[in-house]
């Protein structure tokens, strides 16, 4: 594990450890982060810990074509009153999710630098959010990072009623033309919507 300087640099991501943990320290510019997505790397840490930036092997991702909607879930869509748009409420969304309980995790990682810097970016046009809405009420969205790569770096998701995110998510592939879903890290929901994980080389070569 690398401690970063001042120089926007990341050491080669086939030093992260074992966990994927590749580097602490830095900051959390535009420049940096844009790098740094660029090469499959992203920050996460918590509220009272240092920048750490990750890179895990093997890494959990979404193939669009492999995406699994199960019967109950399809009766759900078809039943469905919800609204899904596409960066119309950025700010509400990462703040949701920014209260979200994490198992394992004491505090937020959406910190309020994160969210400073992730508005950043979403006004510069690299980030993007995606909302669900019942009437005129928020119920769940999430957001993430594009590179205009045709790769969506997905950052994290919220729901205030249940299947909102799904709605979200699965409504935000049929419309969109990704050849990827990034989902960075291993977790049962978007396991039980097709994600895998691959090889980071692979993931690596949808990033050029």
């Amino acid at each position: 594990m690398e401690l970063l300087t001042n120089i926007i640099q990341f050491p080669n991501v086939n030093n992260a450890s074992k966990e994927g943990l590749l580097a602490v320290g830095g900051d959390l510019s535009t420049e940096r982060l844009i790098y740094a997505y660029k090469n499959g790397i992203f920050p996460w840490f918590e509220e009272d810990e240092p920048i750490l930036w990750w890179s895990p092997n093997p890494r959990f991702v979404l193939f669009p074509e492999k995406l699994k909607i199960s019967k109950s879930m399809k009766q759900v869509l078809r039943n469905s009153n919800h609204r899904v748009t596409i960066n119309k409420a950025f700010d509400e969304v990462i703040q949701q999710c920014s209260k979200i309980k994490r198992d394992g995790q004491s505090s937020t990682w959406i910190t309020k630098s994160m969210i400073k810097a992730y508005s950043k970016l979403y006004e510069l046009g690299y980030a993007k959010s995606v909302e669900v809405w019942k009437d005129c009420d928020l119920v769940g969205g999430f957001y993430g990072i594009d590179l205009g790569n045709k790769v969506f770096c997905g950052e994290s998701m919220f729901a205030t009623e249940s299947n909102a995110s799904k709605i979200g998510l699965i409504t935000f592939i049929q419309i969109t033309s990704y050849k990827l879903i990034d989902c960075q890290v291993f977790t049962h929901h978007m396991e039980s919507l097709g994600a895998e994980d691959i090889p980071r080389d692979k993931f690596l070569s949808f990033l050029i």
